[in-house]
């Protein structure tokens, strides 16, 4: 018996070509997205802390300059007085008399070329309106 070379022999051992399903595309496109969307929040989470870190607060400003004035200089301390104790005006109806009560008192230190120290009165409703602000 002599050996055939034929490429017709049948191979019972050897299975067909199965088609696999493979979702490894699905599962990356999943995961990057998932990591852009995290990325995402992060930023915008960092973005809107470091917004309201820093903040500008006009009220919490005037605040600290209307308690900086320095009474001795009646003049300046008149005016800005004046104008930084606009910001807290309208707080409440009390704010607001007491703003128009202690402007009326400011108005004889304003206007002129020299003007005379705060009388005591004087200090006392700037100290009392001062104390009166809550920023």
């Amino acid at each position: 018996m002599a050996l055939e070379n034929s490429y017709d022999v049948p191979l019972h051992d050897i299975k067909q070509i199965v088609e696999i399903e493979d979702y490894s595309l699905y599962y990356f496109i999943g995961a990057v997205t998932i990591s852009a969307l995290l990325i995402a929040l992060a930023v915008f989470l960092l973005y809107k802390w470091n917004k309201k870190k820093s903040k500008f607060n006009i009220r919490k400003e005037h605040e600290k300059l209307l308690n900086l004035v320095d009474l001795n200089d009646t003049k300046n301390a008149a005016y800005a007085i004046t104008l930084y104790g606009l910001t807290f005006k309208n707080d409440s109806p009390r704010h607001k008399e007491m703003y128009e009560n202690l402007l009326s008192r400011l108005e004889g230190y304003k206007y002129k070329k020299s003007v005379d120290e705060f009388d005591s009165e004087t200090i006392g409703y700037i100290e009392l309106f001062k104390g009166m602000i809550d920023a």
